[in-house]
């Protein structure tokens, strides 16, 4: 039966909740994991739609984020900061994605498969959208936290603008320039790490 492909795809899926990101909760020693920041930024997609650069299909959004970080079951997370060989990364959730996404029927997994293929391109505004908004909730949650992060891994401001602004500004000027001021702010304080 279907729906017990779909169960499996389910119980496959709660292993987002064991991959854990760099970056912690707000007002919490813990740190956050993929299914949690999954569904704070779709949220966070539903309150932003209005400082999208261009119009969007909010539910498109919602979807894509919905399953952006579905490869990590199997290629874990890497913080967005990090030098690595950007190919040989995409494959690795690539990989994940169709795996997991394949536990469901063929005609439900192509369109989902396309859906996370289409946000890793990032050519449409929907796609754009996303992007700029995974970019700015971990920043948001850093600012919360002291920059946490960013000291604890030796991250310096210059890395964190050059790694997030272009894709920010390409999805929301307005979220772009509402983060400039707080991160300038966060370099005054001294939240930033140095780099060896």
């Amino acid at each position: 039966m279907k729906i017990d492909q779909a169960v499996q795809f389910l119980l496959e899926l709660d292993k987002l909740k064991t991959i854990v990101r760099k970056t912690k909760i707000v007002g919490a020693t813990r740190y956050e994991n993929s299914a949690e920041h999954s569904w704070q930024i779709a949220l966070m997609a539903l309150a932003l739609e209005p400082y999208a650069a261009e119009p969007v299909n909010i539910d498109h959004v919602v979807r894509m984020l919905l399953l952006h970080d579905v490869g990590e079951i199997d290629a874990g997370d890497v913080i967005v900061y990090a030098r690595v060989d950007a190919a040989k990364r995409s494959a690795e959730e690539l990989a994940g994605v169709e795996r997991v996404l394949g536990m469901l029927p063929a005609e439900q997994a192509a369109p989902l498969i396309a859906l996370w293929q289409e946000f890793e391109a990032s050519q449409t505004p929907e796609a754009r959208f996303a992007h700029a908004l995974d970019r700015a909730t971990p920043v948001f949650l850093h600012l919360r936290n002291g920059g946490h992060g960013w000291r604890e891994y030796g991250i310096t401001y210059e890395r964190v603008v050059g790694r997030i602004q272009r894709e920010i500004e390409a999805g929301s000027p307005a979220l772009w320039d509402c983060l400039a001021l707080r991160l300038e702010e966060a370099r005054r304080l001294g939240w930033f790490g140095t780099e060896a």
